[in-house]
């Protein structure tokens, strides 16, 4: 709650409108409050508002098509990249090794983390999207995340140089 402005900030960017932006940070404070996990510090918990924020808003702008969006989807890019980097900041190279880690996947890796993880599409419209099986989905997802998991772990065991 000591970060509401910010993360209603975040979506009034996207939505251009302060009620909106009202409904989605509560929206957001809702789903923070009521997650079954709990996050390690408290500027993962801020990344994961602001983009939840900020995908809520994109949500809305596309349930109301005929309304212009206002900022490029580049640009609303950046500003979150930048808002968990400073979120994380205090997560030492951790957003920098994940970073790092997701460039040397395999090109079809990242096509897959992407359209799920980014895109926000469920398991099931990329198994649909990439003609897969749903369980081949959520074992190469599983294997993935180990990977990227060890690999982390590998990055921030390395003394920086």
């Amino acid at each position: 709650m000591s970060q509401r402005d910010r993360v209603s900030a975040a979506a009034w960017l996207v939505v251009r409108d302060a009620h909106t932006a009202e409904d989605i940070f509560q929206n957001v404070a809702l789903k923070a409050m009521s997650k079954p996990i709990c996050f390690e510090t408290d500027g993962a918990l801020l990344s994961w508002a602001f983009i939840t924020a900020r995908r809520e808003g994109i949500d809305w702008l596309r349930r109301r098509k005929n309304e212009p969006v206002i900022l490029d989807e580049t640009l609303l890019e950046q500003l979150e990249r930048e808002w968990a980097d400073e979120a994380l900041g205090q997560a030492g190279g951790r957003s920098q090794a994940l970073r790092d880690c997701l460039e040397d996947l395999p090109a079809k890796s990242r096509d897959l983390l992407k359209r799920r993880y980014f895109d926000g599409h469920a398991c099931e419209a990329v198994a649909e999207q990439l003609g897969a099986r749903l369980d081949a989905i959520y074992k190469r997802l599983s294997r993935l995340h180990q990977a990227l998991k060890k690999c982390i772990e590998t990055k921030l065991e390395q003394p920086a140089g």
